[in-house]
């Protein structure tokens, strides 16, 4: 029986002889060009965006964990946002600013399983922290008697750890449940990172459970996430709108908006990502709203939470004046 040649594109394919089957051992992400000097000048820009987003996180990580201004639950969530943000950049954008450096699009599917439930972990505990901050923001609002009380230190690191323990077993289910298929057709990824959409077009496999189980997921967590989220904002907009002092409208609407752009952003490009029409081949489009799902929202979260805070720019000048003083004396 003579077997059909595997893919150009297929670098290593191993033979499963007990059905004549061929079994992709690896696969090849998209490249952002084909051009030698754009791959550098790509893996340039990469690689200022995430070094600009991992000081902008780590910077607000260590101004609320030493300013003792900030050890309450709103910042406590917000420097848990920022280590995701951190860690969600750190999965995708090495990889591929390297990859494009050297020219190498190959990755493993061990490093492609260990992707993937990586970019669904962080993306689920980034969304439900969002979610609890909302909460924090509608006690604060509409409960600020019993706020330290609701939101107590215990009570935030339970919701945190919730956020944590669901995002574990969500991403180890969606993970397990996209790598039992057979890759056999075509070892090659539309997409610079592994993640679960683009894996399924190239699976031979039957995949509509997979596509309802992502779909049942998506209904059950994100319109539930949302629902709870619109609600609050709600709750917190007829309060605020009730208070007799412009003031304290205007400083409360100031704790809320970052958030609520936080959330719009994420779910838009989110949605823009997951839910777009399937494509059998990469274009700029995928790659665009890829950047714009896993690299934009990082990016800006912690610019648009300190643009808006002058508690956090104030206390970055100090940091900032203190490292400068001490990088003069050395």
């Amino acid at each position: 029986m003579k077997l059909l040649p595997p893919d150009r594109e297929v670098t290593r394919w191993s033979l499963k002889m007990s059905n004549f089957t061929t079994i992709v051992t690896e696969f090849l992400l998209m490249e952002f060009s084909d051009n030698r000097e754009l791959q550098i000048l790509y893996f340039l820009l990469l690689f200022v965006f995430y070094s600009a987003d991992l000081m902008g996180n780590l910077l607000i990580v260590i101004i609320t964990t030493i300013d003792r201004r900030f050890h309450t639950p709103m910042y406590f969530f917000l420097r848990n946002l920022s280590i995701v943000d951190a860690c969600f950049m750190s999965v995708t954008v090495p990889q591929a600013s390297i990859n494009s450096l050297l020219n190498n699009r190959a990755i493993s599917v061990t490093a492609c399983a260990a992707q993937i439930f990586l970019v669904t972990f962080m993306a689920y505990v980034e969304f439900t922290l969002l979610t609890v901050m909302a909460r924090d923001r509608y006690v604060a609002i509409c409960h600020p008697l019993l706020y330290p009380v609701i939101m107590s230190p215990r009570v935030c690191t339970q919701m945190t750890l919730t956020c944590v323990f669901t995002g574990l077993l969500y991403a180890s289910f969606h993970t397990g449940y996209t790598f039992r298929l057979s890759f056999c057709q075509s070892n090659v990824i539309h997409q610079f990172f592994c993640d679960i959409p683009s894996l399924l077009k190239i699976s031979c496999s039957e995949t509509f459970s997979n596509i309802l189980s992502l779909l049942g997921s998506a209904v059950v967590i994100g319109v539930g996430c949302f629902a709870f989220i619109t609600a609050s904002y709600i709750s917190i907009f007829s309060t605020v709108l009730r208070f007799p002092v412009k003031e304290d409208q205007r400083k409360a609407f100031s704790t809320c908006v970052p958030h609520i752009v936080v959330i719009s952003f994420f779910l838009i490009s989110g949605y823009c990502v997951y839910l777009q029409p399937p494509s059998d081949s990469g274009s700029l489009k995928d790659i665009i709203l890829s950047i714009f799902y896993s690299i934009i929202p990082p990016f800006l979260n912690p610019i648009i939470y300190s643009l808006r805070n002058e508690q956090i720019k104030e206390a970055t000048r100090t940091v900032m004046k203190k490292m400068l003083l001490l990088s003069n004396k050395a």
